[in-house]
């Protein structure tokens, strides 16, 4: 059976096509997921940029226990998304509904787990609850993380979604710029309070629960998502697909199942290196024998990151489809790579602010284009199920190498006797080794996969 000229004469040229009267839907559409992006970052920003700081500086707690926030939260997310939410977004077809519902219920955890902590006056107990009430949180963030991977995928075809995702991501570097700079002035009282202050008494704590309320209103201009819902555009691009998938000219396809987990894989451990300096970063920035940042001058150290974000997010697009998505992620784990090297082994703090710039770009890179290829391998039934597993390799790799292999070398070489300096650098030298181990995994996978000329599925 031939390609149907009906649907690639539209496709191509989409005057009249149902495709180019819907332009003010399909923006409609990205004002809402991009509202909604910018204040999820603005959240994070503002959060999760001075957590560490404070349950290390202020709370005293090990490097190690203070990876647990990250560490433990994101194996109840993983279990959860796989085995439980994205089933259950597969079998609703309800994607809007879920991130509403899972955003609502988070920002009420998220108060009360401040409650709590407050009450509390032992330090290590009071960690110990931030820990516990933000892994309960994430038992129903990760309904609304799983949803909102998935609804992309429903909402835009193949061929957008590394630009949709770059351009999102964009977008939420500044809303993270505007959350780090208050963040900055509110950890310590605007610099008249003691460090530490805008966790203990609650403003960073509240002002999060609100944006992640005020965050959900954006998304009731987003359809709802789901198989059953999909938006003209996506409609139309399945039916080319199926009269493609029908033509002889058609390249094998490597067996889903296989080859999505070895890119699971890749995907994991290139992360599990990358992402292993996460928490401590901030920490190690703040250490008086090191930089010795301030909060406020912390903030933009983070911001230059999230500069990069946006500079590199609005181009991400074209360069993952011009150069290949795989060929893209590999070049974001060199850059990620460099950027550890770089920002630990320099006395120089621009050379910390490049790095950071570094660290934005290969975040975005890598994010863009992996989650690009995983659209093109996952079968739209299973799209929420089998994104679980992918969101799961990212989620997993953000917490649990800090807790089983960078804070472990650091606490063991500071209670040795080292500098608590060298053993941060350390900890950053180990995490670009392991990052290498991935880059390895992934470009072997590729040239397989580019020497049997076998595409991937596209859907």
């Amino acid at each position: 059976m031939t390609l149907s000229t009906d649907y690639e004469s539209k496709w191509k040229n989409p005057e009249g096509s149902p495709v180019a009267n819907n332009k003010a839907k399909k923006w409609r559409i990205f004002l809402g997921l991009s509202s909604f992006q910018i204040l999820a970052m603005f959240r994070r920003g503002l959060f999760y940029t001075y957590l560490s700081i404070y349950m290390r500086s202020y709370l005293q707690l090990s490097v190690t226990i203070t990876t647990l926030f990250a560490t433990i939260p994101m194996l109840c997310s993983g279990f959860l998304q796989v085995f439980i939410w994205g089933r259950l977004s597969d079998k609703l077809q309800k994607r809007r509904t879920l991130i509403i519902v899972g955003e609502i219920i988070a920002a009420i955890l998220i108060l009360a787990t401040y409650l709590i902590h407050a009450q509390i006056s032992d330090f290590l107990i009071a960690g110990f609850v931030i820990i516990i009430g933000l892994s309960v949180t994430e038992i129903f963030w990760s309904m609304s993380n799983i949803s909102w991977s998935a609804l992309i995928s429903d909402l835009y075809p193949s061929k957008d979604r590394s630009k949709i995702m770059g351009q999102l991501t964009s977008l939420g570097g500044a809303g993270r710029i505007v959350g780090a700079l208050l963040g900055g002035l509110l950890y310590d009282g605007f610099g008249s309070k003691y460090p530490g202050w805008g966790f203990r008494e609650g403003s960073l704590f509240i002002i999060t629960v609100i944006i992640m309320g005020l965050s959900t209103i954006p998304m009731l201009l987003v359809p709802e998502g789901g198989i059953g819902n999909l938006p003209v555009t996506q409609k139309f691009e399945r039916e080319l697909i199926k009269s493609k998938k029908n033509t002889p000219s058609n390249k094998p396809k490597i067996p889903f199942l296989g080859f999505f987990i070895l890119f699971i894989i890749a995907l994991y451990v290139s992360n599990f290196g990358r992402n292993s300096t996460e928490v401590i970063y901030s920490q190690f920035l703040v250490l008086k024998d090191g930089f010795a940042l301030s909060s406020q001058l912390l903030s933009y150290v983070v911001n230059i990151r999230s500069v990069a974000v946006i500079i590199v997010g609005i181009t991400i697009g074209f360069l993952s489809n011009k150069l290949g998505h795989g060929n893209t992620f590999l070049i974001g784990i060199i850059i990620g790579i460099g950027a550890l090297l770089l920002t630990a082994f320099t006395n120089s703090l621009v050379f910390v602010f490049i790095g950071s710039f570094f660290l934005g770009a290969s975040e975005v890179i890598i994010g863009a284009s992996s989650y690009a290829y995983a659209a093109q391998l996952i079968p739209e039934e299973h799209r929420a199920k089998m994104f679980s597993v992918y969101n799961a390799a990212f989620f997993l790799s953000w917490g649990i190498p800090s807790t089983l292999v960078t804070a472990p070398i650091i606490d063991k070489m500071i209670n040795s006797g080292n500098a608590e300096v060298f053993a941060y650098q350390t900890s950053f030298l180990v995490g670009s080794i392991i990052a290498l181990v991935g880059f390895s995994f992934l470009l072997g996978l590729e040239i397989y996969r580019k020497k049997h000329r076998i595409a991937v599925n596209e859907n």
